[in-house]
């Protein structure tokens, strides 16, 4: 099959033209950050996948007092500070094993 250079420029164009719209969109999506005088808020799932822990073990550090949080617009965020402040102060006594890296996924031991 042969395609003469015209036609070809033609279809790169419309690639191009499609690969555009793609992008703005993906640029649309990228998420949002609030910030509280300055200081960056986390929500849920930052937490969860920062902290390695579920969604129901966020909410016991919540419901106990002990990661403090603030709703907006029936959403949970969580202060910088405060999160620094509950990794310094609580996640010491939890036994979190730092991931060897040379250990690999199927050495289970």
């Amino acid at each position: 099959m042969f395609i003469d250079k015209e036609e070809f420029e033609k279809w790169m164009r419309r690639i191009l033209e499609k690969l555009d719209i793609l992008e703005s969109k993906i640029t649309k999506k990228k998420k949002t950050r609030y910030t509280v005088n300055g200081e960056l808020l986390y929500d849920n799932q930052d937490i969860c996948v920062m902290m390695n822990v579920s969604k129901r073990t966020l909410q016991r550090f919540r419901s106990s007092g002990r990661l403090p949080y603030r709703r907006i617009d029936q959403k949970t965020f969580y202060l910088e500070s405060d999160v620094r402040n509950f990794i310094q102060e609580h996640m010491k006594s939890l036994k979190i094993k730092p991931k060897d890296d040379n250990e690999t996924e199927t050495d289970n031991g």
